[in-house]
């Protein structure tokens, strides 16, 4: 077993790190306050080559593999937690389409995707069905060359932002459940389509917002696979996405236990260091190795995927753990900081915030512990 990076995901690691601590960190409350990721700062990631590493030649990517994504979204999101979600629906939404969409269609958007002149987002979260993820009422149906949408979707990140989007409708009987969900890729500013955006506690560069579909007219050939297939493709896409939601996590979680450790060595308090003092130091131990297992398990997931492996469980059990774990280290390290870290003045406050969403996003932590179970209690049957 080599827990190492490859010198290839070192170099683009190295990449990533530089403009992470060069071109985001410095901005991470700006980019809160304007509430966007400007597109010229994705176009920058694009150039560098730093958006779907693991997609083909073709598409403009680096034929890399899953882990290697991972290396990247990790790096992104020390500099900023929220402009790694460029990279996240990139891969999520980008391997959808590479893998399901017709061939031109797949040609002409995944280019730009990845040169960051296009982004992506995600529409399967309804009002009456956050977790209940197959109850969907968003109706597509078939008129001639075209199927035409009608309905609602919530809580989409970029709702305001984005310029496509792959949205999963029901194109048969609500009692298929599941089998009757087909996935399309939707232009955004098509007639018909309004968008909303949230006032929300965090990720604010983000933002999430609701998308109402007004019988929009999305041609045919913009269904993604099969009809009655899309519910299947995007939980296979998930068990990719969730492992790189660890790492984003995780990647906030380290760099404020590196703040948190550096600051109790400098700061002095009764006489010495406040890292004297055992009360600190367990604390922090303890998160740290919490943080460094998660981490493997994620890059255990990737691994897993790039090698064609089960990894549905393991990727449900970084996406309830690491968001959960990276908002205690967050908030621990804020605390820590004592009234200073209570200030805007340091990004603790913030990335409390930011890191809470995903403990919602991707699926809840109850429902990727019923999927463990789920797996666990199959596995023990046979």
């Amino acid at each position: 077993m080599d827990f190492s990076f490859t010198p290839e995901q070192e170099q683009i690691r190295d990449t990533a790190l530089r403009f992470a601590q060069a071109e985001l960190a410095p901005k991470y409350a700006e980019r809160e306050r304007l509430a966007a990721v400007s597109p010229e700062l994705r176009k920058a990631m694009g150039e560098l080559g730093l958006i779907g590493v693991e997609f083909p030649e073709k598409f403009g990517g680096m034929g890399l593999d899953h882990v290697t994504a991972g290396v990247v979204i990790e790096a992104i999101a020390e500099g900023d937690f929220n402009v790694a979600y460029v990279q996240l629906l990139a891969s999520l939404c980008g391997q959808i389409v590479a893998e399901h969409a017709h061939p031109d269609l797949a040609a002409e958007i995944l280019p730009k995707v990845l040169a960051g002149e296009t982004l992506f987002a995600i529409a399967l979260t309804e009002p009456q069905g956050g977790s209940d993820a197959a109850n969907l009422r968003l109706k597509a149906r078939r008129d001639g060359d075209h199927y035409v949408l009608s309905g609602e979707k919530t809580s989409i990140s970029w709702a305001d932002q984005a310029d496509w989007c792959v949205v999963f409708a029901r194109t048969g009987t609500q009692e298929q459940g599941a089998h009757g969900i087909s996935a399309f890729l939707v232009d955004l500013t098509l007639p018909g389509l309004t968008r909303t955006r949230f006032s929300d506690l965090g990720e604010h560069a983000i933002g999430r917002g609701s998308l109402f579909f007004d019988d929009v007219r999305v041609p045919a050939a913009n269904m993604l696979g099969r009809e009655g297939g899309g519910f299947v493709q995007v939980m296979q896409g998930f068990d990719f996405s969730r492992a790189l939601i660890g790492l984003q996590c995780l990647s906030v979680a380290r760099i404020c236990l590196d703040e948190t450790w550096k600051y109790i060595g400098e700061r002095q308090a009764f006489g010495g260091p406040l890292s004297r003092n055992q009360g600190l130091t367990f604390l922090l131990a303890e998160l740290d190795a919490q943080v460094r297992a998660v981490r493997l398990l994620c890059y255990q997931t990737l691994w897993a995927k790039t090698n064609h492996k089960p990894h549905t469980a393991e990727a449900a059990m970084v996406k309830w753990w690491a968001p959960k774990l990276a908002f205690e280290v967050v908030h621990r390290c804020l605390l820590v900081h004592g009234h200073a870290g209570y200030s805007t003045e340091l990004p603790f406050e913030q990335r409390l915030r930011d890191v809470l969403g995903l403990q919602i996003g991707d699926g809840t932590a109850e429902i990727m512990k019923m999927i463990v179970a789920r797996q666990a209690l199959a596995q023990a049957k046979s």
